[in-house]
């Protein structure tokens, strides 16, 4: 229970530090440029929209741009009102023109504004953050309107005003326009783009879409349609000036003048391309176009996107958790793809997302979750090798390792195998004199079991279990071994032998024999994991288990039983002889010839002797 408690407050601690990164702003950069690349297309431009550019064409023409009196403004003007019928809709001058110059000049742009009353000139806030009187006492207000630049008062009396302020976000890419200002003197300012369209809808006497929802300062999202240099309706104002152009294409339209050469520093990275600026001229387009269709996009409220990322989170968190790779895989996936096609979904209804955040977030629980998952199994593997190098030697679990699940099959497989049975002869009657202390007793066991599997996995032999004071082991499985009986009646031998010393020790002080009895057998088994689900034990089974058991249980303390099969395979390298009594196998329908294992060596034929 504890567990899993602990495994709950990671996985939401977890994914409440990766809400809270993106909530603080982590992820800012990257979310707003794949937003961007997401979000923003291109899509077909409005013909109410025509742009009349101050280009280079038109600086070659005419001269440099800050030689131009005021009355090339006021000459373009009265052109494109030249037919009284067929005038635009609106003319949105974007250039700030402040401040008094050549009074004839001057006074031909404000009388040719006054003259139509379809002209729109620019007006430019200054922001800062100012300190204002509240009923709490001074507040900081950040964002207010320092200053507005106008322009000349005999211009701003004959035209309409709408200001031109750019708002760049923190990276530098424009995103968002100001819909409307609110002015230290209560008064509103709209924007050009905004002032142009109320103009357009007047004229042609349309009632206005609803107006788009708004942030702070005024701001909303801009949903471009077009990148840098894609408005089709867009001219020179030298064509226009020259006579080039027909006065009558701009009637009932929008037409925006203003500078559209690099030099003139009117230019913005937008949303829509990073790379290439775009003009002041045509941001106004485009913010246009987006009011004339009524197609507004509102940005999705922080918190509502925050709880929404922390609860995918959580369930990607659990859902990646201990999962293979191909589930992760598929869930990860899943849930980006899935977040993607929701995030256009909403934008096409309006609707902006950050499409970064659960990627970007799910991205990192399911690297983390896969490395998680493989230290997780690495020390797993290594807790499994260090256990089974207690039962197996070290080289054949090296061997193990290196083969996969090819070396290791799961369930059962038929096999050749050496099966040896061992059990401590007067351990009973030893524990008996030391009821009286339990201790003693266990810490001699331990003594005799640490020999019988050093012996075991010295010889290479794999360690089945042990069974109160005996052990099984056999040789041949779960790889395959050369000579493998040989390896199991060394085994046999060296345990024979180790215990003598032992066996010595424990006579003088408790005065009882101890030995061990031995039985080898081999044959074929189904050696591998044998159980259930929840418990498994790698093992073999089979009548060459059997018959190895019941020799041990025959054996005498010191003796050594083997079968017939077993002196067949050692034949002509150990020192055998036919068991010296009458045993009869329990269990064992057709006797079997029995011999003792003495010792190994070579039998020389020729003198009957044995060298071992």
């Amino acid at each position: 229970m504890r567990g899993r408690i602990r495994t709950a407050a990671a996985a939401l601690g977890i994914a409440a530090l990766l809400t809270a990164l993106a909530g603080l702003g982590a992820l800012e950069r990257l979310d707003l440029a794949a937003s961007d690349a997401w979000y923003q297309s291109r899509s077909a431009a409005d013909p109410a929209v025509v742009l009349v550019g101050i280009d280079q064409r038109a600086l070659e023409a005419i001269g440099p741009y800050d030689q131009w009196g005021r009355d090339v403004m006021a000459q373009a003007i009265e052109i494109l009102n030249g037919q009284e019928d067929r005038r635009p809709a609106a003319i949105a001058v974007d250039v700030l023109y402040t401040g008094e110059t050549a009074p004839a000049a001057d006074q031909a742009l404000a009388d040719a504004a006054e003259r139509y009353g379809n002209v729109i000139v620019a007006a430019l806030a200054v922001f800062g953050d100012a300190w204002q009187e509240t009923e709490k006492g001074p507040d900081l207000v950040r964002g207010a309107i320092m200053d507005l630049d106008l322009p000349y008062p005999a211009l701003r009396s004959a035209a309409g005003l709408g200001h031109i302020n750019a708002m760049l976000d923190t990276d530098g890419v424009l995103r968002h326009h100001f819909l409307s200002l609110d002015l230290p003197d209560g008064t509103v300012l709209p924007s050009m783009a905004l002032a142009a369209a109320e103009r357009y809808w007047t004229y042609h006497g349309l009632t206005p879409p609803p107006m788009p929802e708004t942030g702070p300062l005024g701001s909303w999202y801009i949903p471009f349609c077009g990148e840098p240099g894609d408005l089709s309706q867009s001219f020179s104002v030298a064509d226009l000036l020259a006579g080039e152009l027909d006065s009558g294409y701009f009637a009932g339209k929008i037409v925006l003048i203003g500078p559209y050469a690099l030099g003139l520093r009117d230019s913005y990275p937008t949303s829509i391309d990073h790379a290439q600026l775009m003009h002041g001229v045509e941001i106004q387009a485009n913010v246009i176009q987006a009011l004339l269709r009524g197609e507004h996009k509102r940005e999705a409220g922080t918190g509502a996107q925050l709880l929404a990322l922390f609860l995918l989170l959580l369930a990607c968190l659990i859902g990646f958790w201990k999962r293979p790779v191909l589930p992760s895989t598929i869930l990860w996936a899943g849930v980006s793809a899935g977040w993607l096609l929701l995030c256009r979904l909403a934008y096409q209804a309006g609707w902006v997302l950050h499409v970064l955040w659960v990627p970007a977030g799910a991205s990192v629980l399911y690297a983390g979750s896969l490395a998680a998952n493989y230290v997780q199994a690495a020390l797993a593997r290594w807790e499994v090798t260090r256990r089974f190098k207690r039962y197996v030697a070290p080289e054949i679990v090296n061997e193990i390792l290196a083969g996969g699940e090819e070396a290791l099959a799961l369930g059962g497989r038929r096999r050749e195998i050496a099966v040896l049975f061992v059990d401590v002869r007067g351990f009973t009657a030893m524990s008996e004199k030391l009821r009286d202390d339990p201790e003693r007793v266990v810490e001699i066991l331990d003594r005799y079991l640490t020999l019988i599997a050093g012996c075991i996995l010295h010889s290479g032999g794999t360690l089945d279990k042990f069974i109160g004071d005996a052990a099984m082991a056999f040789w041949n499985a779960p790889l395959a071994q050369e000579d493998y009986v040989m390896r199991a009646a060394q085994a046999a031998l060296e345990m024979v032998q180790g215990a003598s010393a032992l066996a010595a020790e424990l006579k003088e002080l408790y005065q009882v024999d101890i030995s061990f009895g031995i039985g080898i057998h081999t044959g074929p088994a189904v050696v591998g994991n044998m159980g259930s689900p929840q418990r498994m034990d790698y093992t073999a089974i089979g009548d060459t288990v059997n018959t190895a058991s019941r020799l041990e249980s025959n054996a005498r303390g010191g003796e050594i039983l083997i079968s017939q099969a077993v002196v067949d395979a050692l034949a002509g390298r150990a020192k055998t002889a036919p068991l010296d009594r009458e045993v009869h196998l329990k269990g064992k329908e057709k006797e079997i010839s029995i011999y003792t294992l003495e010792g190994i060596g070579k039998l020389d034929e020729e003198r009957g002797t044995y060298d071992g």
